[in-house]
């Protein structure tokens, strides 16, 4: 199965600013801090997961 590196930056990106915003309204507020927290963690786990390459598959002879 191939996924592309799109996809998977985008779910990577999507489950690091759920976790970030789960843990930021623990409280029942969201501050500005809070906010750049979640925008970071998800624009970190996009360039994480754009930049480590996809492992070449095995052959399976």
């Amino acid at each position: 199965m191939k996924i592309s590196k799109v996809c998977k930056a985008i779910v990577a990106g999507a489950a690091a600013g759920t976790a970030a915003a789960a843990t930021a309204v623990q409280d029942g507020q969201l501050t500005a801090a809070e906010g750049v927290t979640i925008v970071l963690a998800i624009l970190g786990a996009y360039a994480a997961t754009w930049k480590v390459p996809n492992r070449e598959p095995k052959d399976q002879s």
